[in-house]
């Protein structure tokens, strides 16, 4: 494998003229091979396509100040981009319209937990779960044991075990039960999760590792240290 780099390193100077462009492109093909197989890198293209799709969707508002199915979109991008306080106070906007939504109030509660409205975000995650307990393939119940995974993880704890009856094919999970199990010093149980992390992985079918591959990759490293 080795050999095989430096011949393409070799190469591409040759082809090149440069070491520091072959060194570029040989950094860009890792960087697509990864994303391709693996996945742990983070997207370089979509915070530019999230970008424009934000611009589009608030001019789109201006023009029409109650398109509510485009307020709800704008917010759970502003979500994917961090700004919590500004896709609640969207939220916030359009709650008479979506008060019957698990996926309005899962957004709601995401922006609270994120916040530090921790009670607020658990009672709106409970009322998307009231209303669907499915909504958006469980994960209601993995933000929640996110956010009480160190102040109260026996709660964490039963938060995953909910989600994983919801979702059972998410090594996400028990890799989480794993880092919780951890946190509580119950090594045996953390070494378990991540060994029924894995054994899930192998038994997925190959269209689904892409989704779930970090999960099985961090349960390896956890692990392994």
């Amino acid at each position: 494998m080795r050999l095989s780099k430096i011949l393409l390193f070799i190469g591409l100077t040759w082809l090149f003229g440069d070491p520091f462009i072959a060194i570029l492109v040989i950094l860009i093909i890792l960087y697509v091979l990864e994303r391709r197989f693996i996945g742990l890198s983070p997207s370089l293209v979509r915070p530019f396509r999230r970008r424009n799709a934000i611009a589009k969707l608030k001019n789109q508002i201006h023009l029409s100040p109650h398109d509510v199915a485009a307020k709800s979109e704008l917010a759970r991008l502003l979500i994917e981009s961090k700004k919590y306080d500004k896709a609640r106070e969207i939220l916030l906007g359009i709650q008479t319209q979506m008060d019957h939504s698990a996926e309005y109030w899962s957004d709601r509660g995401i922006c609270d937990l994120a916040l530090g409205n921790v009670d607020e975000g658990e009672r709106e995650m409970q009322q998307a779960l009231l209303i669907s307990p499915r909504v958006k393939y469980g994960q209601p119940y993995l933000r929640l044991a996110e956010t009480f995974s160190k102040s109260d993880p026996i709660k964490a704890v039963a938060y995953l075990q909910e989600f994983k009856n919801v979702n059972s094919s998410s090594c996400e999970a028990y890799y989480r039960l794993g880092v919780v199990y951890t946190g509580l010093g119950n090594p045996e149980e953390a070494a378990k999760a991540y060994r029924e992390c894995r054994e899930l992985f192998r038994s997925l079918p190959r269209y689904m590792k892409r989704h779930e591959r970090k999960w099985a990759l961090l349960s390896f490293y956890r692990n392994r240290t």
